[in-house]
């Protein structure tokens, strides 16, 4: 093993060429953005939305199944992470788009596609929001998708499944889906799916009383209710739902600056009949412009969709990791970031405030460009924490950022004491059992990692009192039995115990606390061979995986933020943890890292930030230099 001189003469020569590299990908307006990798069905998506409307071209079209292609595994699937299993619906909208762009359906790589389609359970086993894409073009009865009535848009917030129950990012999408399931349309997709089919009968549900059973039933009932609404409150509530939807377009054209509410939105908008060059129509389709990505590759160019894009995420962690570098607080770099920030405060209510009336606007910032309607408070904690470690000019300004960030961060604060991501209190389980939730988290309740940032931001910001306690308290409460904390935005258990950790310490927490104990020792335990950190994304569905992957350097950060938290910076774990960084290090600063390790939806949706490879690798190598002398 490596001395500690050693140890540290290679962190000092890794830091300093991480830090020029992630300096030089700053942009001039002061904001640093990676790319957000998902999977292929954002650019399937983006293709059948385009076909759909009667605007899909053909460079388009051969430049995205160019990039779908590259995608595919040896087995001829698609997965929803680098690495992972294939997924059936993902690789059924893959084999959709190819078949749409030309590719010969007996060609090795479609014939592979199809065999394993067909295997794994064909049209009928995909999710529904795959099955309400095939309905729009008749490749599914609309008959045999969950009834989801418009009407849902008139429920108050104090009757069950009204769409504050909903997290922010579903409710975005549900609304617009009630328009387009309500309207039922078919139009031409130019090929046939029918060889998809295996023909097995779906599956009838158990006739015993489950929440299942009973929205299977309530389901019949809302299908005989569309054949036969009441028509007065029908049109009432579409025009209501399409007031809801133009109301909540972002400046850049988006729906919360992601894609599903994005594409859903324009589809319920259109078929309401808002024409192509309505202004709303026409800034949503303009705004995707901004979330495409084209590259040259040998085969020629590539096109794909980012999902979201993260500059204010980006930035305050940048920020954050060029001060624990050693970047003087007044670098005039850090200072253009600080102004980007200033100026992306949110000082307008969004739906937040159903749940909280009373808290004044301002104080939040959201994760995007453009998202006023929904500041998160993930971004917030770490805007302040940001904001912080900078000297600015404008210190007065940043004095009112500061103090309006934790007035809103305390008022977000769950009845529990946590905090969610975007609503406080958004906990009502019923909206996971309706048959439509088969894909991704409907409700957004406090979570460890989100609660953690807050907790350390607060404690840093000099917030000592009840509300620190009590956010202390959630994530004592919440520690996982084997003592890591479960990760909700990050993979998984590693991140969301590099989180905690620091905030813990950060809020006083004795670093000889059991809690603290129990989860260095998880850490030191779930420690590679090659001395750093990996959890594959299996582990939210596979408890096998917990703790354990091929290891990656933004992971291997995280570790080490919660080892140096806690004092243990001369010990052989990190030692051997700063020495697989520096081995697998980029002659540019910077380091490979194809594995996903952000969440989006546990078990279903997965993130590959770009920026994370450089950014957590620099943070705990900084960290180790400046806490180890």
């Amino acid at each position: 093993m490596p001395s500690q001189g050693a140890a540290r003469a290679d962190a000092r020569t890794a830091a300093l060429a991480a830090r020029d590299h992630l300096l030089s990908l700053q942009s001039p307006e002061g904001w640093w953005k990676g790319e957000l990798e998902t999977n292929v069905t954002m650019d399937v998506e983006d293709l059948l939305l385009r076909q759909f409307l009667g605007i899909r071209t053909s460079a388009e079209t051969a430049q995205t199944a160019r990039w779908i292609r590259s995608q595919q595994r040896e087995d001829g699937t698609w997965a929803n992470f680098h690495g992972g299993p294939g997924d059936l619906s993902t690789t059924v909208e893959a084999y959709a788009a190819l078949k749409l762009a030309g590719d010969d359906v007996d060609a090795p790589h479609m014939r592979a596609a199809r065999d394993w389609i067909l295997a794994g359970g064909g049209l009928e086993g995909t999710r529904v929001f795959t099955r309400i894409w095939l309905a729009l073009f008749g490749e599914w009865s609309w008959d045999d998708l969950p009834a989801m009535p418009p009407e849902v848009v008139l429920l108050p917030e104090w009757c069950p499944l009204n769409v504050s129950d909903w997290a922010c990012w579903a409710r975005q999408t549900v609304v617009p889906l009630t328009v387009v399931c309500t309207l039922r349309p078919r139009r031409d997709l130019g090929i046939t799916l029918r060889e998809l089919r295996t023909g097995r009968p779906a599956e009838p549900p158990k006739r015993e009383w489950s929440w299942g059973y009973g929205f299977h039933a309530l389901d019949r009932v809302l299908h005989r209710y569309h054949r036969r609404p009441v028509k007065s409150l029908r049109t009432h509530a579409m025009r209501r739902a399409a007031e809801w939807i133009v109301a909540r377009q972002e400046a850049d054209g988006s729906w919360g600056g992601i894609q599903p509410p994005w594409v859903y939105s324009i589809l319920a908008l259109h078929l309401l009949g808002y024409p192509m060059d309505h202004p709303v129509i026409a800034k949503g389709l303009g705004g995707l412009e901004r979330f495409l990505i084209r590259e040259q590759t040998p085969e020629g160019t590539v096109r794909r969709l980012e999902a979201c894009q993260s500059p204010v995420w980006d930035t305050i962690l940048g920020v954050q990791a060029l001060r624990d570098a050693g970047v003087p607080a007044d670098d005039p770099s850090l200072r253009r970031a600080v102004d980007y920030l200033l100026a992306e405060e949110i000082r307008v209510k969004g739906d937040w405030s159903v749940k909280r009336p009373e808290l004044p606007a301002g104080g939040g910032w959201a994760f995007e460009f453009d998202n006023d309607g929904y500041p998160d408070i993930d971004d917030t904690a770490e805007v302040l924490l940001a904001l912080n470690r900078v000297e600015h000019p404008d210190s007065d300004a940043v004095r009112g950022a500061l103090a309006r960030g934790v007035r809103w961060l305390r008022g977000m604060r769950s009845k529990d004491g946590g905090w969610g991501a975007f609503d406080a209190d958004n906990t009502r389980q019923l909206v996971r059992k309706l048959p439509f939730c088969d894909f991704g988290e409907v409700i957004d309740p406090p979570s460890a990692d989100v609660t953690a940032h807050v907790v350390e931001a607060l404690a840093v910001l000099g917030e000592q009192d009840e509300v620190l306690r009590g956010g202390v308290k959630w994530l004592l409460s919440n520690q996982e039995r084997d003592g890591s904390w479960f990760g909700r935005w990050g993979a998984n258990h590693v991140y969301g115990t590099g989180a905690v950790v620091p905030a813990l310490v950060a809020a006083g927490v004795d670093r000889q606390h059991r809690a603290l104990r129990d989860a260095v020792r998880w850490l030191e335990n779930h420690q590679n061979d090659d001395g750093g950190w990996g959890e594959d994304l299996r582990s939210y569905d596979d408890p096998q995986w917990i703790g354990r992957g091929t290891s990656t350097p933004s992971q291997t950060g995280w570790a080490l933020m919660a080892l140096l938290a806690v004092g243990r910076h001369d010990t052989d774990a990190v030692r051997r943890g700063i020495g697989y960084l520096a081995r697998s290090q980029r002659a540019d600063g910077g380091w490979d890292e194809p594995q996903f390790t952000g969440t989006g939806f546990p078990g279903d949706f997965y993130i590959n930030y770009h920026l994370y490879r450089v950014i957590f690798p620099l943070t705990a190598l900084g960290r180790y230099l400046r806490d180890g002398e």
